[in-house]
């Protein structure tokens, strides 16, 4: 019989925040809630309930108190949480004046940079003062070209305290991609790095900004900063607006004041991945996302103030937004800039030990290239305060969950995580008082009415389907930039399932009532009618030593779909008949002959996403011939030629 990989011991479990959160529950409501499904279905069954017992555990606290903690109609999207009420997000993350670190920024090139709450505060406020004077105020939008590094977080610390709305993306975005982006939200001020640093390389990123510059002629104010490019001068960027540099824009000091705003005012505009079109700009709201991040830290993932948290991210991608929320929870942020991998695969290793990391973020394409190196950190690294491992943005391989307790340490609680962009947090996700089971995501999360269904809208347990979620949640989006009635936010979730979120995972229930995600809906293959998740197939090839990675589409072929899939192989590595067949053989013995690709072909490169996910929809699109409309939102898209008129897929 098939067993956890990881069982919390019963000390563990009672000394976690989500365990005195049940008991507490059990104890104020006179419930019998024996277990984290039955307090998951009372956070359901009385939705109002659970998340004022949010605001009261986390100390959330509202200039103005609500009116009600739901107002809400019969259909979504309809809700309102917490009408009425007014307050801060960076007042909530600023609360610790103390001596405690409250950020550690680590470069690529070693280079590291601490700051107290105290000091953070301190900047804050400086930065805040400033922002003010430039003419930021409420609804304004500031944004963000940046590394993450310190400056970023105090930037986004000061806009938020004014009730701006922050923006960010990282260095690595190509020109059009940030126009796309920033030229939708057009920001009153830009927050941009001279340069930056990535596998060794320092990379001057002047000409970018003037190209980015000449195409935002709404910009008020750049604020320079000369991160890598010490040398960088304000004459060197062509531009109407002003422009300083950040060491001469203000001077820390003092205490930052708070501008108290709605509940669903606007605090973050993120954006989809924008492989099939200009980016949408989804509308984070203030209250929503402080709320359902401390539910996250603080209860799935154990977060305390003692604590040292970390995630392997860039300003580009939610999980930056998600991981700098950790401040409200008083912990300790470990920023890392650069390449996981520079200058050895150890390199995020050493990090944990030298930084003393307690909860360590990553993607599992980094976690399977870890393996693929050989790198065994349990016997190389102390690990000691290691206390959780977080994986996101693909889903992780029973192969990978084997290699985390192998390999890096055997007791810690592995997460695998997911929801995202949307969302800006999980659907499902980790849980330190459960078991973690090969390949599943533990839980659903607290308050989230995560179902998967049928195309008929049947529910299914055991059988894979749409992943949905039935009830409002406070994360939900508060909208799309510039879409004043409504009509693209809610085609976007609301259309396959009148009234229901429709997140676009194909995925399935487990009898633990954990979760497998197969995959991206609309990247399902279809041969024969049968629906399969490419994340099946990825998990049989990462077996194969000799392929590094793959990516699968289904192919239109003689008026049925066929499965290709394409390798990327080791250095050396041909793929001839033999290694081809010890492919097929590995999908065949492991899934079903529906799974086994008709046409394997090598590659040189596999398109990404600039957050590392890779692009089944505009690779399917190239094999077509179809138009992939921007891709500029891709880290490497020369990969995409690769995939253009292959003689292998005209037989």
């Amino acid at each position: 019989m098939d067993q956890p990989l990881w069982t919390p011991s019963p000390e563990r479990v009672a000394a976690t925040r989500l365990d005195a959160f049940r008991r507490r529950v059990a104890q104020r409501h006179g419930l019998a809630l024996p277990d984290y499904p039955a307090l998951h279905a009372w956070s359901l069954d009385h939705r109002e309930a659970f998340w004022e017992a949010m605001v009261d555990t986390f100390d959330i606290r509202f200039d103005t108190p609500p009116r009600a903690v739901l107002e809400e109609g019969a259909a979504m999207p309809s809700a309102h949480w917490f009408p009425g009420a007014t307050l801060n997000f960076a007042e909530h993350l600023l609360r610790r004046r103390d001596d405690q670190i409250a950020l550690v920024a680590v470069a690529e090139d070693g280079s590291r940079m601490q700051l107290t709450y105290r000091d953070l505060a301190a900047h804050v406020a400086g930065l805040q003062h400033s922002l003010k004077a430039a003419g930021v105020g409420l609804g304004d939008r500031v944004a963000a070209f940046m590394p993450n590094t310190w400056e970023t977080v105090v930037g986004m610390l000061a806009a938020t305290s004014l009730g701006a709305t922050w923006s960010s993306c990282s260095p690595d975005f190509g020109t059009q991609g940030v126009i796309d982006r920033f030229g939708q939200i057009e920001p009153k001020v830009l927050i941009a790095a001279a340069g930056y640093r990535y596998a060794g390389k320092n990379l001057d990123l002047t000409a970018k900004l003037n190209e980015i510059l000449g195409r935002m002629p709404s910009l008020q104010h750049l604020l320079v900063v000369p991160y890598s490019r010490p040398e960088a001068e304000p004459k060197d960027f062509s531009t109407p607006a002003r422009v300083t540099l950040w060491s001469a824009f203000y001077q820390p000091g003092g205490d930052p004041a708070f501008t108290p705003v709605p509940f669903e005012h606007p605090l973050y505009i993120l954006y989809s991945s924008g492989t099939t079109g200009v980016p949408k700009c989804i509308v984070h709201g203030t209250g929503g996302t402080l709320l359902q991040h401390v539910k996250e830290h603080g209860l799935h993932c154990d977060l305390t103030a003692g604590d040292t948290l970390f995630y392997f991210t860039t300003c580009g991608w939610m999980m930056w937004n998600w991981l700098v929320s950790g401040l409200a929870l008083g912990a300790t942020l470990v920023l890392y800039d650069g390449s996981p991998f520079h200058p050895g695969p150890e390199r995020l290793m050493d990090l944990v030990d030298t930084e003393g990391i307690s909860l360590f973020g990553t993607s599992a394409k980094y976690l399977a290239a870890l393996e693929k190196a050989g790198i065994r950190p349990r016997l190389s690294h102390r690990l000691e305060r290691l206390k959780a491992v977080l994986s996101t943005g693909s889903p992780l391989s029973h192969e990978s969950f084997e290699y985390v307790y192998r390999d890096i340490k055997a007791e810690l609680c592995l997460s695998s995580i997911s929801g995202g962009t949307d969302i800006i947090s999980c659907f499902a996700l980790g849980n330190p008082v459960l078991p973690v089971w090969r390949g599943e995501l533990q839980c659903k999360g607290l308050g989230m009415d995560v179902q998967v269904w049928d195309e008929d809208g049947r529910r299914l347990f055991g059988e894979k389907g749409e992943l949905v979620c039935t009830r409002h949640f406070p994360s939900m989006p508060v909208g799309f930039w510039n879409d004043p009635d409504g009509e693209k936010f809610r085609a976007a979730y609301f259309e396959t399932f009148p009234g229901i979120w429709a997140h676009g995972d194909y995925a399935e229930e487990t009898p633990h009532g954990g979760l497998v995600i197969h995959g991206r809906s609309d990247a399902v293959l279809n041969p024969g009618g049968v629906r399969i998740g490419t994340a099946e197939i990825y998990r049989q090839v990462e077996k194969v030593e000799d392929v590094l990675e793959s990516i699968a589409i289904g192919q239109d072929w003689e008026g049925d779909v066929r499965v290709v899939l394409f390798v990327r192989l080791r250095e050396g590595v041909t793929l001839d008949d033999g290694l081809r067949e010890r492919i097929r053989q590995v999908i065949r013995a492991n899934t079903t002959p529906r799974h086994v690709p008709a046409k394997i072909i090598a590659v040189a490169d596999i398109p990404r996403t600039l957050s590392g996910k890779i692009v089944e929809l505009a690779v399917r699109n190239v094999v077509h011939g179809r138009p992939v409309r921007n891709t500029d939102a891709l880290a490497n898209p020369q990969a995409l030629e690769l995939f253009r008129d292959l003689a292998e897929l005209r037989s």
